[in-house]
């Protein structure tokens, strides 16, 4: 290999990739943790460096050029070897001190984590943990985060899952909301009953609908996609809402919107990339937040 024949700077290479999958130079900068202008000027010198046009600057925005998208070719798998790289340095770090980022829901975030953390930290206290509260899958392949707890099985061959418990749930609303329902006995007494969704797809009205509800959109006038505002409005009377037994049984504000409805069952899954499961400290928050929460069966 010819060691002089690589004449560009990595972190530049790394600006125009980003650059290129965000679409823009203000997207690659806020997904760097950078100002536009330095993204914008290490793209530049890539190109004076390569002696190549990376980019047309058009009135839509950053379009690549041919010899842009032939490179972005080669950019990704560099890019996929660093991250390999960083995985396996990673994996072998032994030391119970360090970043570990946690991925979870809002309301396992706000509700379940914190004293879990906190007792993780009297025993370890030089794990420092990040948190990211977040309905959205967080990518662990690409480092995005270092554990997720998620409500489902992953599928790919390169994560480990732990399924760690059988969540309970049921619909709450509050007392108030409550008082104006004549009939809370079956799903149908609900038909005309205002319920809050996460967004305007049907998902939620399916789902309901298996279980002997008779809803439509026009039953869903209020949306939020945030959990821990939904809840909020729940418990403020805005409507009907999903919750974990566990925080909606405890909350007094709120009750049950239909007692004897069985609860509605998911799977918590503690998901991990194989490769950063070798890493003595991720070990350690892994086996730990399995057993915490394992022992909310």
């Amino acid at each position: 290999m010819d060691r002089r024949a690589i004449k560009f700077d990595w972190n530049r290479a790394r600006a125009f990739l980003v650059t290129a999958e965000e679409g823009s130079l203000s997207a690659a900068a806020h997904a760097l943790g950078m100002t536009q202008p330095t993204v914008g000027r290490q793209v530049s010198a890539l190109e004076e460096e390569l002696g190549v046009i990376l980019f047309e600057r058009t009135n839509s925005g950053l379009v690549l050029t041919q010899s842009g998208a032939d490179l972005m070719v080669q950019v990704k798998a560099m890019a996929e070897a660093a991250t390999h790289f960083s995985r396996l340095a990673s994996g072998h770090v032994e030391a119970v001190e360090g970043v570990v980022c946690i991925s979870a829901t809002e309301m396992i975030a706000a509700y379940i984590l914190p004293p879990i953390i906190e007792n993780l930290r009297k025993q370890w206290p030089k794990i420092e943990i990040e948190i990211i509260a977040s309905s959205d899958t967080s990518d662990l392949s690409r480092r995005e985060a270092d554990i997720a707890i998620r409500n489902y099985r992953p599928t790919q061959q390169e994560l480990i899952a732990k399924r760690v418990q059988d969540t309970l749930g049921h619909l709450y609303a509050s007392k108030g909301y409550l008082k104006n329902l004549e009939h809370r006995q079956s799903p149908h007494d609900l038909n005309n009953a205002v319920f809050l969704g996460a967004d305007r797809s049907n998902r939620v009205i399916s789902y309901l609908n298996k279980f002997g509800f008779d809803l439509n959109s026009s039953n869903f006038p209020v949306i939020a996609a945030n959990h821990l505002v939904q809840w909020e409005m729940v418990k403020h009377g805005a409507g009907i809402g999903f919750m974990m037994a566990d925080i909606g049984d405890a909350e007094p504000l709120v009750e049950r919107a239909l007692p004897t409805l069985p609860a509605f069952k998911t799977q918590t899954w503690l998901v991990a990339h194989r490769e950063l499961k070798t890493s003595r400290r991720l070990r350690v928050v892994f086996d730990y937040l399995a057993a915490e929460l394992s022992d909310k069966n």
